[in-house]
């Protein structure tokens, strides 16, 4: 990795953030990532795309994966997403992504690819099976983030060591093509208070639509009855809620419940604990269903209605295409005049 000191990126601040369109989206991708999305839309200028070339890092069904976006966007659209304010886009709609992508592949070393631990985690012992999608998979997302020059890049812990790559990538071709400043080296924002959501059948687990019990996590798509009976059958412990977080230790379930009510109620885990303290999940559980219906609930009906007619998110994806290509094609431009590519 590269040891000169970076020269500082002079333009403006951007935010890009991407979904990849494989399951539902659940309770934590909302409270971990969405709600995000939507309060920094009206901060700084956001970026918000669908990772549909990334989804097939792994196989995935063609018929399906054009629907799954579709699911993403209404996902987007329901959480309170303004496509007039953000931009939102399909990933493979923007060729200006690959096209990157393979100038970072020839900038960034194997070593670095070697060093990322998602790799190793995703392929196990098999990994000569794997795609070379799935190992280049980090470069690929430098390249998401840089070819709109984002500065700031929402990530959780699982991502952190992505974003280093993206930093390094940048830097070193900043330092290769004698173009200082030109890539900004991009910040987390990392997810806050109320992002880690823990499964319902699990305290110890992530909230994953990957799990194969569905009363695992509560789906952005599930209607009032089916919210209502998950929280129900939610893993508690028989003790009452304590007074203080200190109560919770050695207490996943019912910390991860109380950590939702939270996030949910806009509260801190000690206003709901001084709130209910002392009760048991008899009580408490009712008061958590009646809190996630009435959050939750609006937003998988907002995202039936937009899927029972797609136009209109076809609309907002041809039209964030469009204005994210205004920004990407010019940096690829430059880029391609850099490296010294042909031009004609």
């Amino acid at each position: 990795m590269t040891d000169q000191a970076p020269a500082l990126y002079s333009g403006p601040e951007r935010v890009l953030s991407g979904v990849q369109p494989t399951g539902d989206l659940h309770l934590g991708n909302y409270l971990g990532a969405l709600v995000k999305f939507v309060r920094l839309q009206h901060e700084i200028p956001t970026f918000i795309f669908v990772a549909d070339m990334h989804a097939i890092t792994v196989w995935q069904e063609p018929a399906k994966l054009k629907q799954q976006v579709r699911e993403i966007v209404a996902a987007y659209l329901a959480t309170g997403l303004d496509p007039k304010v953000a931009t939102i886009f399909a990933q493979s709609a923007v060729p200006e992504h690959a096209e990157l992508a393979w100038v970072f592949n020839c900038v960034a070393r194997l070593g670095w690819l070697d060093r990322m631990t998602q790799f190793k985690d995703k392929a196990g012992k098999h990994k000569e099976r794997e795609s070379v999608g799935l190992y280049t998979y980090p470069v690929l997302q430098a390249a998401d983030i840089l070819v709109y020059k984002a500065t700031k890049v929402p990530v959780g812990d699982d991502q952190k060591q992505h974003l280093e790559l993206t930093r390094d990538i940048a830097q070193k071709f900043n330092n290769d093509f004698s173009a200082p400043g030109y890539f900004p080296l991009p910040e987390p924002l990392t997810q806050g208070p109320g992002a880690r959501v823990m499964s319902l059948r699990d305290g110890t687990a992530k909230m994953s639509k990957s799990d194969p019990s569905d009363n695992s996590r509560i789906n952005l798509t599930d209607d009032a009855d089916a919210i209502a009976q998950k929280v129900r059958k939610a893993r508690t412990d028989p003790d009452p809620l304590p007074e203080t977080a200190e109560g919770l230790e050695g207490r996943a379930e019912a910390r991860n419940l109380v950590a939702i009510y939270a996030a949910l109620a806009g509260k801190t885990e000690a206003e709901v604990l001084t709130e209910y303290a002392g009760q048991g999940f008899g009580a408490f559980k009712p008061k958590l269903a009646d809190l996630a219906v009435s959050v939750m609930g609006p937003i998988g009906g907002e995202m039936r209605r937009l899927l029972s007619d797609p136009a209109e998110i076809d609309r907002v994806l041809a039209d964030g295409a469009l204005r994210a290509r205004e920004l990407a094609a010019p940096t690829v431009a430059e880029v391609k005049k850099l490296v010294g590519y042909w031009a004609g």
